[in-house]
C-alpha cells in the first residue's frame, strides 16, 4: 500500500472554502466530509483536510495562529506544466483571491504563490524533469 498524507488546515467557513477550491478545480472525498470538516483530494493519495478552527482546535492543546497575520505552513504543489501553473493562477485570480508573491522562474523551477480565503500559502511549481536531481 502506497503511504497517503493528509494535511490538515484549520478553516473559518468550509462551505466557502470548499466553493474556493471547487473554483479551482479540485475535487472532494466525499467519505471524509461532513459538517466540521471537508475532505480535499490532490493526488489518490495526498489529501487536504479543511478542518473547522474549532474542530482542528480539539486536536492540539497549542493555540491556533492566525495565517492571515503569520506564516504557519508553505503547501507546495507540484503540477505538470508552467501553463498548468498559470492556468491555477488566473483562476485563483478570478475568485478574488490574490497573489503574494510574483512569479519566480529560476530555470529548472516555475513557481508562483497564492493565500487561499484564510491565509494559507500555496505555492504551484513546475520542475521539468531535468530539472530534479537524485
Amino acid at each position: 500500500m502506497a503511504r497517503q498524507i493528509y494535511v490538515n488546515l484549520a478553516v473559518q467557513d468550509l462551505h466557502r472554502s470548499q466553493t474556493f477550491f471547487s473554483q479551482l478545480g479540485f475535487a472532494f472525498h466525499a467519505p471524509f466530509c461532513n459538517e466540521k470538516a471537508i475532505c480535499m483530494k490532490i493526488t489518490d493519495d495526498i489529501f487536504v483536510m479543511l478542518l473547522h478552527k474549532d474542530f482542528f482546535q480539539g486536536f492540539t492543546l497549542k493555540p491556533l495562529c492566525d495565517a492571515q497575520q503569520q506564516t504557519e505552513v508553505l503547501l507546495c504543489l507540484g503540477l505538470d506544466s508552467r501553463a498548468e501553473v498559470e492556468g491555477m493562477v488566473q483562476r485563483v485570480i478570478a475568485v478574488g483571491d490574490y497573489i503574494p508573491i510574483p512569479a519566480i522562474d529560476n530555470g529548472f523551477m516555475y513557481s508562483q504563490s497564492f493565500q487561499d480565503l484564510d491565509g494559507h500559502l500555496w505555492e504551484l511549481c513546475y520542475m521539468p524533469a531535468e530539472g530534479v536531481a537524485d
